[in-house]
């Protein structure tokens, strides 16, 4: 199963640090064994190309975690909030990782084995 885990993030935002961790902990345990690749935004214009809601921002083969960010325009280089079961957060819920790290390997698994 080929999985693409990425983690975009700007320089002076510490929850990347926080982040990290835990995402390659939580791959670990969906069983996948992929690399996280890294994105430093360091432009306006990249967070605009990039649609870069802000630091860290995770993406599952291109798609963000966060299921409503398709939805949103505040592009920028900033740090990123998460809603999370104890309020906003810089760090993603563990659950948010997991659901789209479970949607996304589901998905590749139908595509190449179609009914």
């Amino acid at each position: 199963m080929s999985v693409h885990v990425a983690l975009l993030f700007i320089d002076d935002c510490p929850n990347r640090e926080a982040v990290l961790p835990l995402l390659r902990r939580l791959i670990d345990e969906a069983g996948l064994q992929v690399p996280v690749t890294q994105q430093r935004v360091t432009s306006r214009e990249e967070a605009d190309r990039t649609k870069f809601l802000g630091s860290p921002t995770i993406r599952v083969d291109g798609v963000d975690i966060e299921p409503s960010a398709h939805e949103r325009h505040d592009y920028g280089l900033q740090c990123r909030l998460y809603p999370t079961p104890h309020g906003l957060r810089g760090v993603p819920a563990e659950a948010l990782i997991r659901t789209a790290l479970r949607v996304d390997c589901a998905t590749a698994s139908r595509s190449r084995n179609p009914p």
